[in-house]
């Protein structure tokens, strides 16, 4: 489903691979992967020899270029997309170079960083789960990442929690009370399936786009699946500069893809 629809009178352009001056930047999680898992073959040959030939194509994600990589199923892969934007774009790699970088403990500073550290961990500390396991906190170059059941926790304890947060607002909850907390110079965001994103105010997934800005596209589709008001894909699913589509899976996405592009 498309948020609004883009019509202009520029010519078309294309590139040396008679491609439309068009990007396709596509969310990873719960877009063309479930979540924290690979990419299916399926889904891999449809995105890289179907929709690739057609529009330049580009990976937006809060992780970290490992993950990316995990989830895409390996470098090789990765470096095929045009562009791969980490942790909203504050790190940028092409062709597994790395382009830029920035850094959240630059911008707000080590005394900021452990306040909110310590009054996550002690609001996590409260909390009674399903499961609860290891790594609740994990530093990234653009972000905090707050996970109340532990980033060590296996699958089967994933989806149980994720479970137990849509019946119980967990995250959400926990996202209200870091907002009462703190200022809002920072932004708290659903991240992914089990975990809240603490970031500077935009430094959202709309970053990246300040990196395509002299790439000149005709237009930039995006596909996320957490567009909804305190996801990590709503702002740039609502940015102007952006048509956005709210996909539910892997498959709905593979689904737009083929009436966007009309492939059989």
């Amino acid at each position: 489903m498309s948020n609004h629809d883009r019509t202009d009178d520029l010519p078309e352009k294309t590139t040396e691979t008679n491609r439309k001056n068009v990007l396709y930047l596509f969310d990873v999680d719960g877009t063309l992967t479930k979540p924290r898992q690979v990419i299916s073959e399926d889904l891999k040959s449809f995105l890289l020899e179907k929709v690739k030939p057609k529009v330049s194509v580009g990976l937006v994600s809060g992780s970290d270029y490992v993950k990316i990589v995990e989830q895409m199923n390996g470098v090789e892969v990765a470096n095929q997309f045009d562009y791969v934007f980490c942790e909203n774009g504050v790190v940028q790699y092409r062709q597994g170079k790395l382009i830029s970088t920035q850094s959240i403990l630059n911008y707000i500073g080590e005394k900021t960083l452990q306040k909110v550290i310590n009054f996550a961990l002690g609001y996590m500390s409260k909390l009674q789960l399903p499961a609860k396991r290891g790594n609740f906190v994990e530093f990234r170059s653009s972000m905090i990442n707050i996970c109340p059941v532990g980033r060590s926790c296996s699958q089967a304890e994933r989806d149980e929690f994720s479970r137990y947060d849509q019946e119980h607002k967990i995250r959400a909850k926990f996202v209200e009370a870091l907002q009462r907390e703190f200022d809002s110079k920072l932004v708290f965001a659903l991240g992914g399936q089990i975990s809240v994103d603490v970031f500077p105010r935009g430094w959202d997934k709309t970053y990246c786009l300040g990196h395509l800005e002299t790439e000149n596209f005709k237009e930039i589709h995006f596909f996320g699946d957490k567009v909804m008001p305190g996801g990590n894909d709503h702002e740039i699913f609502n940015d102007s500069r952006t048509v956005g589509h709210s996909v539910t899976s892997p498959d709905d996405t593979k689904q737009q893809l083929k009436q966007c592009l009309n492939i059989e």
